[in-house]
């Protein structure tokens, strides 16, 4: 008898710890659900005077280009927006045509119209875009998933790439990154369909305090911002998608990269190990390698006039500064 009291008891206590947990799931996500924001009102919040759209195979790609001269053509990470090049764009614009988009999955252009979110079909799209803008010869930079893009597409269109620019990018192995919380919970089932919907500011502005080494510029401002254009019609799934999606692995493939390459990292970057900079200055030929001490894993944005400056004088003369350690 007193057995099958304290089973009644403990499936009492059970069922109550369930329902309890079930309850604040369901208030937390009331309190977090937010409906896709219409790309009219996005448009008028997030565009520049100088922003267009292209359409390329049905995707109305946001785009900018800014200033003459050579083209420098700007990709942006996970989560990110050609928002992420304003700086560079402010810094660059009097010596270079400087070219930022938003890549499909991202920002205002939305989802990749094929869902396929696989290094090569990135590099294809950029290949395509650069065809329509009419631009032959680029000089090439990237941030992390832009990164990825970017030395992969010089790898593939040598012929159009004349210097090539990595900042904290990614491409080797992710067992040797750590992966944030947004990343994890898009591969875990049920709460994946929960986040097309429940999409909470906290975990945005978590996130964002990962990227960032110094958390005070990580402002409400930008919080709104990148979490807006999260809310874009079809950007929750494509990041869904795209973070269960397995690249194949082309690290080997580095040693053929044939033009001079300069490689920014931020030191103090909570997701790429500062080894992979190493890694990257050692198997690209001609690489030059420069750490900030003050940076984590988007230097263009925390440093935007140093890096700028770094990356103007590698444009125009092919040497850097030597290797910081900070």
């Amino acid at each position: 008898m007193e057995e099958m009291k304290k089973k009644r008891s403990f499936y009492k206590i059970g069922f109550y710890g369930w329902f309890i947990l079930s309850m604040l799931v369901l208030i937390y996500g009331g309190f977090n659900y937010y409906s896709n924001i219409p790309l009219a009102d996005l448009k008028k919040k997030y565009t520049y005077e100088d922003s267009k759209m292209m359409n390329i195979v049905g995707m109305n790609v946001h785009y900018r280009v800014t200033g003459s001269g050579e083209p420098l053509v700007l990709l942006h990470g996970t989560g990110s927006s050609l928002h992420t090049w304003e700086e560079w764009t402010n810094q660059l614009s009097s010596q270079y045509q400087v070219i930022s988009l938003d890549l499909p999955g991202f920002g205002l252009t939305g989802k990749h119209f094929a869902n396929d979110y696989s290094i090569k079909a990135y590099a294809d799209f950029i290949d395509i875009f650069l065809d329509k803008l009419g631009v032959t010869h680029i000089n090439l930079a990237g941030n992390s998933l832009g990164g990825h893009i970017a030395w992969q597409y010089a790898l593939d269109h040598s012929n159009r790439v004349k210097k090539l620019i990595l900042l904290n990018s990614s491409g080797f192995q992710k067992e040797d990154a750590d992966v944030s919380l947004a990343f994890r919970l898009a591969n875990m089932p049920v709460i994946n369909k929960l986040m097309l919907r429940v999409t909470p500011k906290s975990l945005v502005e978590s996130s964002l305090e990962e990227v960032y080494h110094n958390d005070n510029k990580v402002t409400d401002e930008l919080v709104n911002r990148v979490h807006s254009l999260q809310l874009r019609r079809g950007n929750r799934q494509a990041f869904i998608d795209k973070s269960s999606f397995e690249y194949a692995d082309r690290s080997a493939d580095l040693k053929n990269i044939q033009c001079p390459t300069l490689i920014q990292w931020g030191k103090h970057d909570a997701w790429f190990p500062q080894s992979w900079a190493k890694a990257f200055e050692a198997a690209i030929p001609n690489a030059r390698l420069i750490i900030y001490d003050k940076a984590g894993h988007v230097p263009m944005e925390e440093l935007p006039i140093e890096t700028a400056q770094d990356a103007q004088q590698f444009l125009e003369s092919g040497s850097v500064t030597p290797i910081t350690e900070g």
